[in-house]
C-alpha cells in the first residue's frame, strides 16, 4: 500500500455477508493490504484474546473506516492489472 497517512475521519461500513477484510479494504483503498488499518479500528468489536479474529465477517457488523489520505503513485509504471480501468 502506498504511504497513507490517516487523516482523523471516519467512515462507516455495515458488513454484508461472506464479505472480508481484505475485500472491504479493496472497496475503500483500492488496496487490500490497507485491511491492517480498518483491523486496527475496529479492534473493540471484537473480543480480544477469547476468539482469533474472523477471516469472514458477518453480516450487519458496523465498521469504521479510517479516512486516509495517500500519495499519488505514476500509474504508467504499474503492470496493466494495478492499473485504474475507465
Amino acid at each position: 500500500m502506498a504511504t497513507a497517512v490517516k487523516t482523523g475521519e471516519f467512515l462507516e461500513h455495515r458488513t454484508g455477508s461472506g464479505e472480508r477484510w481484505d475485500t472491504i479494504a479493496t472497496r475503500y483503498y483500492r488496496d487490500p493490504e490497507g485491511m491492517g488499518l480498518i483491523i486496527d479500528a475496529n479492534k473493540g468489536v471484537f473480543l480480544e484474546g477469547l476468539t482469533p479474529l474472523p477471516t469472514v465477517l458477518p453480516a450487519g457488523v458496523v465498521l469504521r473506516i479510517p479516512v486516509i489520505e495517500q500519495a499519488a503513485v505514476d500509474e504508467t509504471l504499474l503492470p496493466p492489472w494495478k492499473r485504474r480501468q475507465s
